[in-house]
């Protein structure tokens, strides 16, 4: 994966000076800052070494920026252009930013700014490497082990190749949806009992006696409705691994039969008098803080200490977020197999807010929402639109990604998209004065060099008042 200190930048103005300050402000964070005097040395820049962002400015005298963008959109469609233009030009910026310019830096700015809106390109140009990675591995065979390069998830799998070759009790933590029963059986997979069987035993869903009965089983009249004998799971995973969800919902009754058994791997069936011995592994997991269930009295403290050998916590997927690309790429293939669909990509705002949105469900929420845009989407790739449940899609994100039937619709969509872009750029314009200026109207219109009655009426326009007034 590409870092952001490999990312290549050119910065394109035909004043020396902004080309040199740009540099210098860039030049610390990113290996490869080169600028530009004019339109034609950029695109001769771009030709010889191509570069991933291109900042420019739209009024040139040699070969202007529209004409700059036009070329690169042509030549090098991968590349992701910034614009840098003064507020008498903001009508330009906009027909720009429907050429599919990522963003506009309105002059004069700061090094802040300018470091804000290139670290924003670099980022978008990391999901695009990402994606184009992910889509050329179309046609591999879809994979069922654990996904991601991110440290954290790089400890887990460390942590379960040393395990599995074991018959170490194994405690896993993570939040609901992190994927805890995945890493179960990860752990059987990889381990000498992998040929053998793996039971999964959600221990939430099942009261005491029940949960007892469906674990070691029961003997014909053991209880009310036992009309028969029963053999527990434990019977059957034998040589083989079960796995023990949300363990710290067992009652206190349970934990003692099981504590037992993991001294002695001999249990009793419900009702029973003859003691079975198994050979097989237990995995527990958790979503909750046993050390502290045990110093209120709700969890056994020698149990605790007798599952609690080999603990591996799982990240949440917003601790790793380099991780949900090849993730949501995942459940795309496997969803596009199973509904008959070829969808091969998701278009970069929606990869973008894929990996920006807080994700209280974690993985099991991203499958969701994949699984949802894949049924929504009638195209080759996913859009915000199909993707509704991770927030609303801005207004113009929305228009950008409709389609026109039309001329005449056409013309129409542009006007509105115009309008809505101009209305955009004018409040942030006004709002990045008066942050700069403290709030002092006086000297944002100054700043900005527009007079103060017409600063103050884009100000009534938008809205826009001083906090707290």
């Amino acid at each position: 994966m590409t870092t952001g200190e490999d990312i290549s930048i050119l910065v394109v103005d035909d004043e020396a000076h902004i080309c040199r300050n740009c540099l210098k402000i860039l030049k610390n964070r990113y290996k490869k800052v080169e600028y530009a005097l004019n339109g034609f040395d950029a695109l001769k820049s771009m030709e010889s070494n191509p570069f991933d962002i291109v900042v420019t400015d739209l009024n040139m005298e040699r070969l202007g920026g529209m004409e700059v963008i036009a070329r690169i959109n042509q030549a090098f469609p991968t590349a992701i252009v910034i614009v840098m233009t003064g507020y008498a030009s903001v009508s330009s910026a906009v027909e720009v930013m429907k050429m599919g310019v990522f963003d506009y830096l309105p002059k004069p700015f700061t090094p802040y700014e300018l470091r804000a809106v290139v670290q924003q390109a670099v980022e978008r140009k990391k999901i695009q490497i990402q994606q184009a990675e992910l889509v050329a591995q179309k046609n591999k065979k879809i994979s069922h082990q654990l996904i991601g390069n991110s440290p954290g998830i790089q400890k887990v799998i460390q942590m379960i190749q040393k395990v599995a070759a074991t018959d170490a009790n194994v405690l896993i933590y993570g939040e609901s949806g992190t994927g805890k029963e995945l890493i179960a059986r990860a752990i059987h997979a990889n381990s000498n009992r992998k040929k053998n069987v793996f039971f999964a035993v959600d221990c939430g869903t099942l009261s005491g006696d029940l949960l007892s009965s469906e674990l070691f089983g029961h003997v014909k009249g053991a209880f009310t409705g036992a009309d028969r004998d029963k053999p527990g799971i434990f019977k059957l995973a034998h040589k083989g691994t079960v796995f023990l969800d949300e363990i710290s919902n067992i009652s206190m009754d349970v934990q003692a039969r099981l504590l037992r058994f993991l001294e002695t791997r001999e249990f009793l069936p419900l009702g029973g008098s003859k003691k079975t011995k198994v050979d097989l592994r237990l995995v527990f997991a958790t979503n909750r803080k046993l050390e502290e269930m045990v110093k209120t009295g709700e969890f056994r403290e020698d149990f605790y200490y007798r599952i609690y050998v080999y603990p591996i916590v799982i990240p949440t997927l917003n601790e790793r977020k380099t991780d949900i690309l090849p993730i949501a790429y995942y459940f795309l293939k496997q969803f596009c197999v199973k509904m008959g669909k070829d969808i091969t990509e998701f278009h970069e705002n929606a990869a973008a807010r894929l990996i920006e949105f807080n994700w209280p469900g974690n993985v099991r929420q991203l499958k969701n929402v994949i699984e949802r845009a894949v049924i929504l989407c009638e195209s080759d790739r996913i859009s915000l639109k199909e993707m509704p449940l991770l927030g609303e899609i801005s207004e113009i994100d929305e228009m950008i990604e409709s389609i026109p039937q039309t001329n005449e619709e056409l013309k129409l969509l542009k006007k509105e998209i115009r309008q809505k872009a101009v209305n955009k750029v004018e409040r942030n314009f006004i709002l990045n004065a008066l942050a700069q200026s403290n709030w002092n109207v006086s000297q944002a219109a100054k700043k900005t060099g527009l007079g103060r009655t017409n600063f103050q009426a884009l100000m009534k326009k938008h809205m826009i008042s001083r906090p707290g007034a």
